[in-house]
């Protein structure tokens, strides 16, 4: 075989959004890509709000001198102030730009933390469900991935977590709005888990780390607050994305804030800026630095996400299904109208509804939709769905 025994592993295990996404090419070949309703992608479809195209346009038509070359690993200095600024405001903690490091979008900035926290066989908790991506980040760098189950509605189960701790827990990671549930965790959740790590830290004798991926935390519904991990817990280090507040997934741009009380501030922050570098990113794209500088409170419109969850969530409860309603990000995780959700997602693959199977992201007997579909495109599904819960009599 030519490429290594592990990542053909790895390719299988992670095939369940690409082989939803080939059976959809498929199937569009047959019936016609309108007459598919494909919900596999997370792949936000607002475009930019005008804040960045205008930023975008300044740097074009009036370029920096040096604009293209390379710049610290860690970024430029002003674009790491300014993110340093915008941290302050939202945590309420004196974060300067030399806790910051800019980061190729929030999968680089996980590896890059990773790469500088882990020995091997470190361990590193996540709740289930969670992004399918975190187990291959983890091995990546030689840890160990503790899976520990959340609640039936999604919720952290305290007594399951403490329990995952052991000699060799590293790093704890949250992601809220959460990808796939859509759930988020408020002020009292993250105290309490800040105060459990605290308390196993000083038991442990050594830094527990808790790792924030954030990338929704803009994408927020029912006027629901999101609440930064640095209020709760001090070695925390928050992961972010322009991905999604800004429609930016393919200019891969974020960056990576550590707590400036986290044990050891100083260490982590080189260790990520030499990670950056080793890993291959060198640095994060400088154009898309600047042009995010003074757009980073701009957002695209959450609304148009909740409309769609309304109608989406209200057609899927009225014929039956089983969903936690999301506050936040874009997807939906309802139960599968039978235990055996890859099973399920066949039949609606009849229907010519495109799903993934709860089991990608580590909880069975559910199944991810996306709401990067238009609004026509939801509507136009819902007689299909109905097609799916009349096979399940559920209507």
């Amino acid at each position: 075989m030519p490429i290594s025994s592990k990542i053909a592993r790895q390719m299988e295990e992670a095939s369940w959004i690409r082989k939803m996404f080939e059976e959809g090419v498929r199937l569009a070949g047959q019936v016609g890509a309108g007459n598919i309703h494909d919900f596999t992608l997370g792949n936000p479809d607002l475009e930019p709000p005008p804040e960045f195209v205008e930023s975008l346009r300044d740097l074009v038509v009036r370029p920096r001198a040096g604009m293209h070359r390379y710049m610290p690993n860690a970024g430029y200095p002003e674009v790491r102030e300014a993110v340093a600024r915008w941290v302050r405001e939202e945590s309420g903690v004196e974060v300067g730009g030399k806790h910051v490091i800019l980061a190729v979008g929030a999968g680089g900035g996980l590896n890059v933390v990773l790469k500088a926290l882990l020995d091997p066989g470190d361990e590193v908790v996540v709740f289930a469900p969670y992004f399918p991506e975190y187990a291959f980040y983890i091995d990546n760098h030689g840890g160990v991935l503790r899976v520990v189950e959340t609640d039936g509605q999604f919720r952290i189960d305290f007594d399951r977590l403490e329990a995952a701790i052991g000699p060799r827990t590293k790093a704890v990671f949250v992601n809220s709005p959460n990808n796939p549930t859509g759930v988020v965790y408020d002020a009292a959740v993250l105290a309490r888990l800040g105060g459990l790590l605290r308390d196993r830290s000083r038991k442990l004798g050594r830094a527990i780390y808790l790792v924030s991926d954030d990338p929704y935390k803009k994408i927020l519904f029912d006027g629901t607050q999101y609440s930064h991990v640095f209020r709760h817990y001090e070695s925390s280090i928050a992961v972010y994305s322009h991905s999604k507040d800004l429609g930016l997934a393919g200019e891969r741009i974020g960056h990576v804030a550590v707590h400036p009380a986290a044990n050891s501030a100083e260490a982590l922050v080189a260790g990520m800026t030499f990670a950056i570098r080793v890993l291959g990113f060198v640095n994060a794209p400088g154009l898309m630095q600047l042009a995010i500088r003074d757009v980073l409170r701009a957002c695209i419109d959450p609304s148009v996400y909740q409309r769609r969850r309304d109608v989406l969530h209200g057609a899927l409860t009225e014929l039956g299904f089983e969903c936690v309603k999301p506050r936040g990000a874009f997807y939906l995780f309802p139960r599968s109208l039978e235990p055996d959700d890859r099973k399920f997602a066949k039949v609606c693959l009849g229907k010519n509804i495109l799903i993934v199977p709860g089991v990608g992201f580590g909880r069975s007997g559910h199944f991810r939709i996306s709401l990067t579909s238009s609004d026509r495109a939801i509507e136009a599904s819902l007689p299909a769905w109905r097609e799916v819960a009349r096979a399940y009599a559920t209507v």
